[in-house]
């Protein structure tokens, strides 16, 4: 008994010993308040204690503490002293805090500040903003979360400067995708699309981000192909803490979601999951012949066309709501004494869309000058449905040493579009026939991306040694695109003919390889008695792209097409197929074209360097030069075979690209920026090719341009900028951009009115202003402290000076001027937006875990296409967006939440018009994206 007692009181004290024991974690970064780097091996210390650590080469830091509420001091030689109070630690939990520390010129000094457990993301990243070398805007985890975003192109909206087109890709300053790049982790990366510039930015889910910079100055270590501005996403590499979350919501749209006129057609049994399980693969070889009907050898003409898929008419059901799936999970463990960190994450999205009353025409002015009206070439309208299936997968590892850090992550994005439209309504064409058409669709995207990069450090820290490797792998397949066009004659009957075009088959492919590498040394060094940055490194970029196009058509023999009586699906149905007994039917005809066919290369080498130094203590100064060797080899031919091209070089460049940047400190709170930067504009692959690349589903047809030239851009930003407490600031901008041998997409010629291409002007410049305020409402009252205003608005005008001359843009406008128009020799840069407005009113309480916002932007009319001689102009007119947001987290901690949102709330639509004198316009598209209602839950496990 006795023995059990003592046994039993000895368990009990380990129990309470333990109990008492338990600890949790303060962990966070030191930030350097004077340049915009981490702060390595300075002191963390508990406050009146002899507890304590050091940061690690990257500013990190991590203390065991048991539980209670500390005081936190940091210091660093020459650095003021904070000491941060009302720290809590909680057992097993991690609390964040990451500090800044400017430099003092008295070490003693200690600033005190009052801190909760939650790192302010939002600050950090206006802390970022203040002390950057280039003029940047951010957006924090916080500031998505207040909008309420699930990914990137949700919330890069409330950006000054930056809108987002066709809800995934990002144009910085009103300017088209050309010039605006993304990175991810400071390393190039192609997009589902290769010939944007811009990767699609609702891949990316916003719980993986650390966060995202869009830089809109320029820098020698920056790449040079790039105008309006930088978008760098940033990834979490070593969480703080072991995360994990799960995230599912659902949307609904009255005029789409369980819509019994929903357009599809038979797919296969894997569309669900973004990719087609080869019932629409090319049943034949691509370079096997076809024999003709009437030749000895056709013999196997019947086995050829009964391969072919029969589906060619669309087919109406119940369109589905949109689902969205996510799953994310980060982490860090100890290895001995080092570090590894984890993250990845899976996310699935399934949207439905359908446009009732879609349309799209091509029109020219008349001949006669005295005709304002436009008349129509070509026009179509029907219905158009949609499903888009978007699965991406990212994953990570960091593994951190004493003195480095390696990094690897593989992502990897597979998307499938399907598309079904029907034209039965008003579709016509300029020779007076009505038709209908029948188009089917599939698109599949792939996108295999690698990033594997160090990071070396010396003992102290002063000199930095960067390296990033990142391969990837592109794949566009257009997967039996279909169009079927039905003649429909006054007496009600349907036929096929010539006039129209016979059903067509396309099979277009698309595969392109990227390889990546760059290298890049900091030394850190005293100029001035002044701490000052060295920078030097070099890259190398390969990217090679196959593209092949094989075009198939149904012709008839001794068959009346009228016997179809419209119905798509009778054309090769079995009875209708031609065979060698009856001589008569349906049939495939058509090969591999080398005209539509490419093989190009694109080679750029740079080296650059830059140093970074102060004259006085209040002037930063930031010099570099880049210089980049940029080649590109063509394989190919033009569509007559009169132009071939073997392994030619098309463009060889050796470029210098200068660049300063000035930023003279005010006072603590404010900066004046003044910044010179030279950049690049460069065609893409299918842009310098000879190719032609119909879309079947708007008749409208790409040609390459094999001429085309970069075009070089000055770019000057002048910019004051004013940060105050609880991330609020001010600030207002202007620049200038002046630009030679812009390229732009203008219409081909005046007989083809329905054929784009890019060429290059002269000489274009664009001058701008932009401003941006952050406030919230606590100046009135302490209990509106939570509720918060921002805007941003960018005023921007372009102006570029028409080619002149026999057969080119000016004089062609002159020639088909209407009476009493006068015509300029200068008009707006195709692709630069005139204004960008961003607002929006929040409100974020995170005792209770509730918020609420309203947000609401818009870009203004933006000049599409250039015209050319009868063609108008093409303007995209301004969509006001306005979108709505609710949530609320509850649970222990407040892990689940659950969200409301609202988007386009105004129903507007999206529209695309002709425009010309006299205050005349015509649809070049319109589609009516209705309004969406989103239910969401997730929860941090």
């Amino acid at each position: 008994m006795l023995k059990s007692a003592t046994l039993f009181l000895a368990l009990l004290f380990s129990f309470s010993f333990l109990s008492a024991q338990q600890t949790g974690t303060v962990t966070g970064k030191l930030l350097d308040g004077e340049f915009n780097d981490v702060l390595p091996f300075a002191n963390v210390v508990v406050q009146n204690t002899s507890t304590g650590t050091t940061t690690d080469f990257d500013g990190e830091y991590l203390l065991e503490l048991e539980e209670g509420t500390y005081t936190i001091v940091y210091s660093f030689v020459g650095y003021e002293t904070k000491a941060i109070t009302d720290v809590i630690i909680k057992a097993n939990n991690v609390t964040e805090v990451n500090v800044t520390l400017n430099p003092s010129s008295s070490a003693l000094s200690e600033v005190v500040i009052t801190t909760s457990t939650r790192r302010n993301t939002e600050e950090s990243v206006l802390n970022m903003q203040r002390n950057s070398t280039v003029l940047l805007d951010g957006l924090s985890i916080e500031s998505i979360k207040k909008a309420g975003a699930g990914d990137i192109a949700s919330a890069i909206k409330s950006v000054p400067g930056v809108s987002v087109q066709g809800g995934k890709y990002v144009y910085v300053r009103g300017l088209g995708d050309r010039y605006t790049k993304s990175i991810l982790n400071h390393m190039d990366i192609p997009g589902l699309d290769p010939d944007k510039n811009t990767i699609q930015m609702d891949v990316f889910p916003t719980n993986i981000l650390e966060n995202i910079i869009v830089i809109k100055s320029g820098s020698a270590d920056l790449p040079a192909d790039f105008t309006g501005g930088v978008v760098d996403i940033i990834t979490k590499d070593f969480p703080s803490k072991k995360t994990m979350s799960f995230s599912v919501s659902g949307s609904y749209n009255p005029d789409m979601t369980f819509n019994s006129n929903y357009l599809s057609y038979e797919g296969s049994g894997t569309d669900f999951l973004g990719f087609d399980d080869g019932s629409r693969a090319l049943p034949i070889s691509s370079t096997a012949t076809i024999p003709n009907p009437a030749s000895a050898n056709n013999s196997s003409l019947e086995s050829i066309t009964r391969s072919f898929n029969s589906t060619l008419a669309t087919e109406r059901n119940t369109s589905l709501p949109n689902l969205s799936l996510g799953f994310n999970y980060g982490n860090q463990f100890k290895v001995g004494d080092n570090r590894l960190g984890v993250i990845a994450s899976i996310n699935y999205k399934n949207e439905t869309k359908f446009y009732e009353g879609f349309e799209n025409g091509v029109y020219q002015k008349d001949e006669d000058r005295d005709v304002n009206e436009l008349r129509f070439d070509r026009r179509q309208r029907g219905d158009l449905g949609e499903n888009n299936v978007l699965l991406s997968g990212l994953a990570g590892l960091s593994f951190k040493t004493d003195n480095s850090k390696y990094n690897f992550n593989v992502l990897h994005l597979q998307s499938g579009e399907s598309r079904a439209a029907l034209f039965d309504q008003v579709t016509e064409i300029s020779n007076a026939i009505t038709v209908a058409k029948d188009n089917l669709e599939y698109t599949q995207r792939s996108l295999t991306n690698f990033l594997i990069g160090g990071q070396h450090n010396s003992v102290d820290s002063d000199f930095i040694t960067e390296w990033k490797v990142s391969p990837s792998f592109s794949r566009v397949y257009d997967k039996d695109v279909r169009l079927t066009t039905f003649i429909l004659n006054s007496d009600g009957s349907t036929n096929i003919s010539s006039d129209a075009g016979f059903p067509q088959r396309l099979w277009r492919d698309l595969e392109e390889v990227n390889l990546t590498g760059k290298l890049d040394f900091t030394k850190k060094y005293n100029l001035f008695n002044n701490q000052a940055a060295l920078k030097f490194g070099a890259l190398a970029s390969y990217k090679q792209r196959d593209y092949g196009i094989y075009k198939y058509e149904v012709a008839f023999r001794d068959i009346s097409t009228s016997s179809f009586n419209g119905d798509a699906d009778a054309i090769l149905d079995p009875s209708n197929i031609w065979t060698p007994e009856t001589n008569s039917g349906s049939y495939i005809r058509g090969n591999f074209e080398p005209a539509n066919t490419y093989d190009a290369s694109q080679n750029t080498a740079a080296a650059y360097v830059s140093n970074e130094f102060k004259i006085i203590d209040k002037l930063k100064t930031i010099v570099g030069l880049r210089a980049e060797y940029f080649t590109t080899l063509f394989t190919g031919q033009n569509n007559s075979g009169s132009e071939m091209y073997d392994n030619e070089q098309t463009i060889e460049e050796l470029d210098l690209f200068p660049s300063a940047n000035f930023i003279y400190e005010v006072n603590d709170a404010s900066n004046l920026r003044l910044s010179y930067f030279r950049t690049v504009a460069r065609p893409s692959f299918k842009e310098l090719s000879v190719v032609q690349i119909p879309d079947l589903l708007t008749g409208l047809i790409f040609l390459g341009n094999i001429d085309l030239q970069p075009s070089y851009i000055n770019n000057f930003d002048l910019r004051y900028e004013f940060f105050g407490e609880k991330a609020q600031m001010f600030a207002v901008s202007g620049f200038y951009k002046r630009f030679k041998d812009p390229i732009e997409l203008v219409a081909y010629s005046f007989v083809a009115p329905n054929q784009f291409t890019p060429r290059n002007s002269p000489e274009a410049q664009v001058y701008g202003i932009e401003f941006e305020g952050r406030k919230n409402f606590g100046f009135i009252s302490e209990s509106l402290t939570d509720l918060s205003f921002n805007v941003n608005v960018s005023v921007i005008k372009s102006e570029i000076e028409m080619a002149k001359g026999e057969g080119q843009e000016y004089e062609s406008r002159q020639q088909f001027a209407r009476d009493g128009e006068t015509i300029d020799d200068t008009r707006e840069l195709q692709g630069q937006s005139p204004y960008l407005v961003n607002v929006g009113l929040n409100y974020n309480n995170t005792d209770s875990g509730f918020e609420t916002g309203l947000f609401y932007n818009v870009q203004g009319k933006t000049l599409e296409v250039v015209g050319f001689g009868k063609n108008p102009d093409v303007y995209t007119q301004p969509f006001n967006s306005l979108n709505f947001n609710l949530s609320k987290s509850f649970g222990e901690d407040n892990r689940s939440k659950i969200s409301l949102k609202i988007d386009n709330i105004l129903n507007d639509d999206r529209l695309s018009q002709y425009e010309s004198y006299g205050d005349i316009s015509a649809d070049f598209s319109s589609r009516n994206p209705g309004t969406t209602f989103s239910l969401g839950y997730s929860m941090n496990l």
